[in-house]
């Protein structure tokens, strides 16, 4: 059993949960709202952000790509063809080249903005910066979810999955951030079929469903979120 602290619209949280839903893995959820800084859980990542994942005989393992190094070294190789990072060298650097994309570029130029400005700011107070929503903010990082799903739909028509022939975590990834934009409307899926084609099929997937259950009270889910036929 593995304890998940996380947040339902932290894009890093969402890439964990499918990971371990992929992998069948038995998982506790509790959800943390960072920006709280509470000390109990500063206890455990002193750098305050979601996920944190715990399991017993190990200390806490946060952040999103640390947690997917330690779940392929503890369950990868008995997942055979099932495995989310490759064998091969060179497919293990182009994965962890496309995590890296969609964990920190994609993170800071469009989900991570957008998630705060349209969803956290709701919940912080002003003195601790939230309050209304910043358009210039958010009108740029929605200006960058275009070019960053040029290039998904690029890697799309180029090969099966976005790193290759098979589904990895750099499919898990770049689903978990759109998702979290999906969620606001934000995706312009009319621009790029095949973007949209590899999305519908890794929104299909059942360790999609927990994600496209999950609704914000006062901030209703676009007409797209939970279309697996959009």
């Amino acid at each position: 059993m593995y304890t998940l602290y996380h947040h339902a619209f932290c894009p890093h949280s969402r890439f964990v949960r499918l990971v371990l839903g992929e992998y069948g893995l038995d998982l506790k959820l509790i959800e943390e709202r960072s920006w709280d800084r509470r000390e109990g859980f500063l206890a455990l990542n002193p750098a305050g952000t979601t996920p944190v994942l715990l399991t017993e005989g190990f200390p806490p393992i946060p952040n999103a790509a640390i947690i997917a190094e330690y779940l392929d070294e503890a369950h990868g190789q008995q997942m055979r063809d099932r495995r989310l990072l490759p064998v091969a060298m060179a497919e293990r650097i182009e994965v962890r080249r496309l995590m890296a994309w969609f964990n920190e570029k994609f993170f800071e130029e469009a989900s991570g903005p957008l998630v705060n400005e349209r969803i956290y700011k709701r919940f912080i107070s002003e003195d601790a910066g939230g309050g209304a929503p910043a358009m210039d903010v958010i009108r740029a990082a929605t200006a960058n979810v275009r070019y960053h799903l040029a290039y998904i739909g690029w890697l799309a028509r180029t090969r099966n999955f976005l790193a290759g022939d098979r589904l990895s975590y750099a499919d898990l990834v770049a689903a978990a951030h759109l998702s979290t934009i999906d969620y606001l409307g934000d995706v312009p899926w009319s621009e790029d079929d095949a973007a949209k084609a590899w999305y519908a099929r890794v929104k299909s997937r059942p360790s999609f469903r927990p994600l496209l259950s999950e609704w914000l009270a006062g901030v209703p889910a676009s007409r797209t979120y939970v279309d697996l036929d959009f």
